[in-house]
């Protein structure tokens, strides 16, 4: 996983980059008249233009977007909340309460305002989510200096944030990446089947577990025939198509998950089969003949047959201590050239 960088630089933004606290939004709840007003005119001669008042819980909830029944909370832009201890339809800290409980508020600092200092209430207000409080009667001083702190944490945490979910979303794009690093490097470009690395290793892999389990592991090496023959008349183009063309019916003939098609090179292909008997094996490779010469793919220049054709050689190991995948492969090659040097299009299965 990505994580943060430690260049302090990159922490958080520098404080001129964050927005001017006066051209955000306050909301005012207090049920008097007269400390509201108080509190108005000193955030706005401040600079704090933006200011909303509420005599009330369900009024306050209003500006905010939230029902009353605390829920469906969207918020209006609002960044900072006064909200007294005691409004005459639920108190403070029932709202903040209900605030907290939406995804939309869960971020927005509330500021307790209280005549009371008993420890109960303000430790029920921080429980709440306040995260300060402003006893009555206050002083101007004091009221900026809690709002200014509270909005500046505020949008820290938001930076913050901002910068995890954007290092978060890296590092999703970076495990795409490797992710597709990953599969470019198993996966033959042209035919989209296993490439010569992925065999090898999957060979290496399924011959160790055959040996574990005294299971049998069968190879098929299959070549086109006169395909160099074909590409001179048809064209590297028509080629490269007859090559995906085939490739697609040898994946499609196979019959279990664990069976795995492979571009050897060339016109060649390699299929792995294990816990497959010779009798199993044998069979598939007629089938997968008789698939590439029902493609129909004209190849004039053959003297086997007016289409595509396909000669395949099949082998079959029960691997033995001391024993390497070399030998399951040299014996699939040599029956391949003993399909090829008994006329083609054919199965030929090593002894």
């Amino acid at each position: 996983m990505l994580k943060e960088p430690q260049n302090p630089s990159h922490a958080l933004p520098p404080a001129q980059d964050l927005p001017r606290l006066e051209s955000l939004r306050i909301l005012v709840g207090d049920d008097s008249p007269l400390l509201r007003g108080q509190m108005e005119d000193i955030l706005k001669d401040a600079g704090f233009r933006r200011v909303l008042s509420a005599s009330s819980s369900t009024e306050a909830m209003d500006l905010l977007g939230l029902g009353r029944d605390g829920k469906s909370g969207q918020g209006s832009g609002v960044s900072l909340v006064l909200l007294d201890l005691l409004l005459p339809d639920f108190s403070g800290i029932q709202t903040c309460r209900l605030l907290k409980k939406q995804p939309a508020f869960q971020d927005l600092p509330v500021i307790m305002v209280t005549a009371s200092l008993r420890t109960p209430d303000l430790q029920a207000a921080f429980e709440a989510g306040a995260v300060d409080y402003i006893t009555k009667p206050f002083d101007k001083t004091s009221l900026l200096a809690r709002v200014r702190s509270a909005l500046r944490q505020s949008l820290e945490t938001e930076a913050r944030k901002r910068r995890e979910r954007q290092l978060l979303e890296m590092n999703r794009r970076m495990e795409d990446l490797v992710e597709t690093l990953r599969h470019l490097s198993v996966v033959d470009s042209l035919t989209g089947l296993a490439n010569r690395r992925a065999f090898d290793e999957t060979l290496e892999r399924e011959w160790r577990r055959a040996q574990r389990v005294k299971a049998p592991l069968s190879l098929l090496m299959a070549d086109l025939d006169f395909f160099k023959a074909y590409n001179d008349t048809q064209g590297h183009q028509a080629g490269d198509e007859c090559l995906r063309r085939v490739a697609e019916a040898l994946k499609s003939g196979l019959r279990r998950p664990g069976d795995l098609a492979a571009r050897w090179g060339g016109e060649e292909f390699a299929l792995l089969l294990p816990h497959t008997h010779a009798q199993g094996a044998a069979q598939l490779a007629g089938h997968l003949r008789a698939c590439v010469e029902a493609l129909g793919l004209a190849h004039p220049r053959s003297s086997v047959a007016p289409m595509v054709t396909l000669s395949v050689g099949a082998a079959t190991l029960v691997p033995e201590r001391g024993g390497s995948p070399g030998e399951l492969v040299s014996r699939a090659d040599e029956a391949l050239y003993q399909a090829k040097a008994l006329g083609r299009n054919q199965v030929r299965q090593a002894p």
